[in-house]
């Protein structure tokens, strides 16, 4: 069959049910839809039946998916009862991984290493179904390196309701397509494919010029082929079978825009220009060998060449004509895998490679996740630890009574060996078995906007102000963020909206906001202060953001007294004390010119200076997000 008939996620689908071993799996890119519910129903259907299919929560721990002790069995039966956990079950199967881009590293670190274990690499595929909206939510890189096929379904989603109608769409998805190969006999040829150095050779050139360092891609891009050969009945893997595997494999890692043609032909004239020229600066120092190395008989005439010389001649000749033709094939080969491997490069991602702008090795962390602190008491809880009963520590009963039952004939035996009574316990616990309790609690962002409401604001810079603490409260929906306002003017600040969550109460503290009056600038940076320590200080792990939207132009001191030189050192000094608090900051000068007081304000409080003579709501915003 041709692979080429059909969308690329659904090639990849097949290439994954061949050979689920040499590649390791396949990560969908996209969100939940019918295509990519057909797509899994194709896969699940193009296995041998029976093959185990399991789901792998993103809050399982580490005996779920291991293995451990069966708590009730062995209670009941008075013995250590072993029970298999999800790697064991998905044995020579699949595990499908939903909402990959949220993953834990822990849990992506542990996956990663159970698929580099086996004979040929895994004991299972993956299918991690990655539905991150942003390059910041997508999955880590240390297991999306082992997956080998990275696809969209929602590509093919078009394709799909044109050719079997909206009507019949989530019957299609709930069976799906039914493979149009035999694959067992797709497997056995695969086993039998010859090694083929030329297209080796191309496919490595290929990752070479689309950025990739590592020389797992490129093994990953031979087994897909060769599985595609597979299942096209061939014996051999051909240019088109190499060009899918760049397409799926290869392109959607690229981390640079491959070198076109010319460029490639320029780097060849010069370097041959530079060999012409060593040569010219080598003839003059050969010469004088090649004068002494003639006979002093030079009048005699030449004596005819060998014919032996000259076949030797010919066969060098034949050899160097062959090698580059060779060389010509093969980056011929190479030029149309590179092609093929661009064409499927997505649009943004080559506009981003064009303009520079390379993925970040480290991501793949999924989302937004807060630093640890210490040990939280509450929040999402995660797989127990050995550890003792110290004050706000709470006992995993259930795991401390699973690490006791293996050793209890032991316990019994030595107390009966020091002759002591049987306990009176059924269960005998010793301090090494007590396992603690333990929670992971995000840290939580509280953005306090700190606005300047005085007569010269007023008027121009409160619409800037509620069209970003209403973006910025979207945001927090989705981080769990909180926003808090704070308007200074007249004589002091005012907090007019304490920190939370509600989009309703924002924007009715923001339709009262008043102005008018003088600029108490010290006021509100010392506001602004005390209200950022009581949220950092109300729990671990809490950070607060200030953002100061003014022009800078004190002229009210600390203690209520007009003039513009008191008032400026009293807020010089108070954003000396946020600096020394080492709270986060940044300065939004809304003054029709840059004002060189605003700079040095902001160089006070080590805040990041963003002017913005003509500042809207979404430049505020992406300024405050940048500093995030």
């Amino acid at each position: 069959m041709d692979l080429n008939d059909v969308d690329l996620a659904l090639q990849a689908a097949w290439l994954l049910a061949v050979d689920p071993e040499g590649l390791g799996g396949i990560c969908l890119r996209g969100p939940a839809g019918p295509a990519r519910d057909a797509l899994l129903a194709s896969l699940r259907r193009a296995l041998p039946p029976g093959t185990p299919w399991r789901r792998l929560p993103l809050q399982i721990d580490d005996e779920a998916l291991y293995g451990g002790l069966d708590l009730g069995l062995s209670l009941a039966a008075g013995r250590p009862v072993a029970r298999a956990g999800l790697l064991a079950e998905a044995e020579q199967g699949v595990i499908l991984l939903p909402m990959a881009e949220r993953i834990e590293l822990g849990l992506a670190a542990r996956l990663a290493a159970a698929l580099e274990q086996g004979p040929n690499g895994a004991r299972f595929c993956l299918v991690a179904l990655d539905e991150g909206q942003s390059p910041d939510e997508q999955l880590p890189a240390s297991l999306l390196e082992r997956l080998a096929l990275i696809a969209s379904p929602a590509e093919g989603e078009g394709a799909l309701r044109s050719n079997i109608g909206s009507s019949s769409l989530d019957a299609n998805a709930a069976q799906g397509q039914e493979p149009p190969f035999d694959l067992a006999a797709a497997r056995q040829r695969l086993r039998e494919l010859p090694y083929d150095e030329a297209i080796v050779q191309a496919l490595c050139g290929t990752a070479a010029a689309l950025g990739l360092i590592s020389l797992r891609p490129p093994l990953q891009a031979w087994r897909a082929a060769c599985a595609a050969a597979a299942i096209a009945g061939r014996d051999q893997v051909n240019q088109a079978d190499a060009e899918l595997a760049a397409r799926l494999v290869l392109a959607p890692r690229a981390r640079a825009l491959p070198q076109g043609a010319e460029a490639e032909e320029e780097k060849e004239e010069d370097d041959g220009a530079a060999e012409t020229e060593r040569q010219e600066q080598a003839e003059p120092l050969q010469a004088p060998r090649q004068e002494a190395a003639q006979p002093d008989d030079a009048g005699e005439p030449d004596s005819p060449q060998p014919d032996h010389d000259l076949d030797q001649d010919q066969d060098q000749a034949q050899q160097q004509q062959q090698q580059q033709q060779q060389q010509q094939q093969q980056q011929a080969l190479q030029d149309h895998m590179t092609a093929a491997a661009q064409a499927a490069i997505p649009a943004g991602l080559l506009a981003s490679l064009a303009g520079g702008a390379f993925f970040s090795k480290g991501g793949g962390a999924g989302g937004r996740r807060g630093a640890a602190g210490r040990p939280a008491q509450s929040g999402r809880p995660l797989s127990s630890r050995r550890g003792s009963l110290r004050s706000g520590s709470r006992l995993d009963l259930l795991a401390t009574m699973r690490a006791a039952i293996p050793w209890q004939r032991l316990r019994l035996a030595e107390r009966e060996q020091r002759g002591l009574e049987p306990a009176a316990a059924r269960l005998l616990l010793r301090r090494d078995d007590f396992h603690i309790k333990r929670y992971r609690r995000p840290n939580e962002t509280t953005t306090v906007f700190v606005v300047d409401a005085s007569g010269s604001q007023a008027l121009n810079r409160l619409a800037e102000a509620k069209g970003a603490v209403e973006l910025l409260l979207a945001d927090c929906y989705v981080r769990r963020d909180r926003v808090a306002l704070i308007a200074f003017r007249g004589e002091g600040a005012e907090l007019l909206l304490a920190p939370t969550r509600s989009l309703v109460r924002a924007r009715r503290s923001l339709s009262g906001l008043p102005g008018g009056g003088g600029t108490p600038l010290a006021a509100g940076i010392e506001a602004a202060g005390r209200l950022a320590l009581s949220v950092q200080s109300q729990r671990e792990g809490n950070q607060a953001l200030l953002v100061f939207l003014t022009d800078a132009r004190a002229n009210i001191a600390r203690d209520g007294s007009p003039g513009r030189p008191q008032a400026m050192q009293d807020a010089l000094a108070a954003a000396a004390q946020l600096r020394a608090a080492g709270l986060r900051s940044v300065l939004i000068d809304s003054s029709p010119r840059p004002q060189p007081q605003a700079m040095v304000l902001a160089q006070a409080m080590a805040a990041r200076y963003v002017p913005l003579p003509q500042g809207q709501a979404k430049g505020v915003h992406e300024a405050v997000a940048g500093r995030r």
